[in-house]
């Protein structure tokens, strides 16, 4: 197998990226921009979509500017690089970034969502179970937290790794493969699994009793060391709305809903499966971590070993977040 190291293709992509988003102005120190990747997953697109973020930051003169991104590993690559400053991503995303930098750092994480990702197979598939995955092919974003979910549901399933074929699609080339039957399986999160579930897939195991799924808030030590109080601020703002959306999810995904370009069902569907309540990252989810880095490990897929536990934000910030 090989490592999932910086690709060239990606690092031009991140420089390219920080090339359009610009960085601050040495000449303007007052002025300050908060670079913001996000994917359609999550609850910093449900901030994105509110609003709030930019008003809160204003004060401190800092403008906001968002970048969008299909899934987690180029996401972080890009903090890795310098072409962001923060993002989110799920559990496995971060294992592979670590390794590939020691820039990247954990700022906070949400509570588990395991039922916000599974392993789809079409309507009508012969598939019923977990063992019978054997000798199949499946789509899967590579690096992401859902191929975290494949190798331990393979595990549950007493399926080796190695006697599955993996297609590594995107996740909209993951659903042309699925809908198209060039894939028997898809392992993906939401709101591609409530889109998908919508459209007739079934549903053979979500990660209920199988992976925990937590949602991570990342940034780099760089950006860090000179912007606590930005870090402290989107905290804070992602803390409130997701008391909001927690206080209503309907309402919430219909008001959100034309503002995230997500139809208000599937969104609605996507929040009452998120784990709700950002916090700093406990002993328990570091360790965590930990088991899926040592996994990756084994598995070789991770090029070294890391411990989590270094790249885990001990500032104020994570502080903040309690």
């Amino acid at each position: 197998m090989s490592s999932f190291g910086l690709r060239a293709g990606r690092t031009l992509a991140a420089a390219l990226l920080l090339a359009s988003l610009g960085a601050a102005s040495s000449a303007d120190a007052a002025e300050r921009t908060f670079r913001i990747g996000f994917q359609k997953y999550g609850t910093l697109i449900l901030l994105k979509g509110k609003g709030s973020l930019e008003e809160k930051l204003k004060p401190l003169g800092v403008t906001v500017k968002w970048a969008e991104f299909q899934f987690g590993p180029p996401l972080l690559e890009a903090v890795n690089a310098g072409a962001i400053d923060f993002g989110t991503t799920g559990e496995a995303p971060p294992i592979f970034a670590q390794a590939a930098s020691a820039k990247l750092a954990y700022v906070a994480n949400d509570p588990p969502s395991p039922k916000a990702e599974a392993i789809l197979v079409p309507k009508g598939s012969p598939i019923q179970s977990l063992a019978e995955l054997k000798g199949k092919n499946i789509a899967v974003a590579k690096g992401s937290n859902s191929h975290y979910l494949l190798v331990k549901a393979l595990e549950k399933g007493g399926v080796s790794y190695a006697d599955v074929k993996l297609s590594f699609l995107t996740p909209a080339d993951a659903r042309s493969a699925f809908e198209s039957g060039k894939v028997d399986a898809w392992s993906v999160w939401d709101p591609f699994f409530a889109a998908a579930e919508a459209a007739g897939a079934r549903v053979l195991t979500t990660g209920d009793g199988i992976v925990e799924n937590h949602q991570f808030f990342l940034t780099s030590r760089d950006y860090a060391k000179d912007n606590e109080d930005v870090l402290r601020v989107v905290i804070s703002e992602l803390r409130a709305v997701e008391d909001w959306v927690a206080k209503d999810p309907k309402a919430a995904a219909a008001e959100l809903s034309p503002l995230v370009g997500i139809p208000a069902p599937l969104l609605a569907t996507a929040i009452a499966r998120l784990g709700l309540g950002v916090g700093p990252l406990s002993p328990e989810v570091v360790a965590a971590q930990q088991r899926i880095a040592d996994t990756f490990l084994e598995l070789k897929l991770l090029p070294k070993p890391i411990v989590v536990e270094d790249a885990v934000l001990k500032l104020k910030t994570a502080e903040a977040a309690q």
